[in-house]
């Protein structure tokens, strides 16, 4: 779908972001104001995300608005929801997967809360369609590749099995109730704003210890594989499903780019952008860390067109080129 038809599509909507001064929910957020919506509000309790991600949308006056608070509260989120009334609800609020190492429980049940909340709103009429961000976790270790909507889901941490629950959660408000929510399943999301301090992933992670003078760490053999999917990729994917109501409602869908990386060769792409000859920190294997991710796109490429069409160079490129540019201001 051409930008020009998502903007015209997107005029005049308003539109919910929870999780939206995160990462993706960012790139979101100034995504859906670039494209015309009447009103983009976020809703984040900054638990991981920053108000400096949401600098271009402070630029758009009257039509961006941020509440600090908790999706997970019901109150809350009750109160944002019939203040703002919106058109869609795009759910990015979650807490990172390193988290669910600290805090199993937590990290478990705050996605389910987050979700419930969400449809029970739904199903009381306090705005019409539902796009709920879930992750690849929730599908563990790949017993096939590439891997389908249909993988069985066997969750390795708490935070895929609350991402699992929020999902089958969804879907029986769908049977029950016969709402629009449509659940959208990212694998491994990276690019500018990815958070690089606590609970950081990879790619951002390894950029800031060769800027910091450190050497890169693997845990592990460095042979796990992981689906890349460039950032604004998922967004515009978000954005078209979306819109794509009709034909994906009750519907879940992968997104990604449908090529896997080992975590070793991810590592020394990285090592080679800062042109870094050094050794590498070689850790023991993280517990429940996932073995191999490969994505099956054709469902979502069926219905809305090619995704995850970044390739890994460039997308890696734009990434550390925007990480060194941070730590040089």
């Amino acid at each position: 779908m051409m930008i020009e038809q998502l903007n015209r599509d997107f005029e005049g909507l308003r539109v919910l972001v929870t999780g939206g001064a995160g990462f993706i929910g960012s790139h979101l957020v100034d995504a859906l104001l670039s494209a015309n919506c009447s009103m983009v509000a976020v809703v984040d309790n900054l638990f991981l995300g920053n108000l400096d991600n949401l600098e271009h949308a402070k630029s758009y006056g009257e039509r961006f608005k941020f509440y600090r608070e908790d999706a997970a509260e019901f109150s809350a989120l009750d109160a944002v929801v019939r203040e703002l009334k919106p058109d869609i609800v795009f759910n990015l609020a979650t807490k990172a997967l390193l988290y669910s190492f600290f805090n199993p429980a937590g990290a478990c049940r705050v996605n389910l809360d987050i979700a419930l909340n969400l449809a029970e709103m739904l199903r009381l009429g306090m705005y019409q369609r539902l796009v709920h961000v879930s992750t690849s976790e929730v599908y563990g270790t790949a017993l096939s590749v590439p891997m389908t909507e249909e993988h069985p889901l066997l969750a390795e941490t708490t935070y895929a099995a609350g991402k699992a629950a929020a999902d089958l959660a969804l879907a029986s408000y769908v049977n029950q109730y016969d709402l629009n929510i449509t659940t959208v399943r990212p694998f491994n999301n990276y690019g500018p704003r990815q958070n690089d301090g606590q609970l950081a992933a990879i790619i951002p992670i390894t950029a800031r210890r060769l800027m910091e003078g450190k050497p890169p760490i693997i845990q592990g053999d460095g042979m796990q594989t992981r689906d890349f999917v460039y950032v604004s990729d998922t967004v515009d994917g978000l954005m078209r499903f979306a819109l794509a109501s009709d034909l994906t409602r009750g519907k879940t869908f992968n997104l990604a780019s449908g090529k896997e990386t080992t975590i070793k060769e991810l590592v020394t792409k990285i090592c080679r952008y800062y042109e870094y000859n050094g050794e590498i920190d070689w850790q023991p294997q993280r517990s429940a860390d996932v073995r191999r991710h490969l994505a099956g796109v054709e469902k979502a490429r069926t219905l809305i067109g090619e995704v995850g069409i970044t390739d890994l160079a460039s997308g890696l490129r734009m990434t550390l080129d925007w990480y060194r540019g941070r730590n040089t201001r």
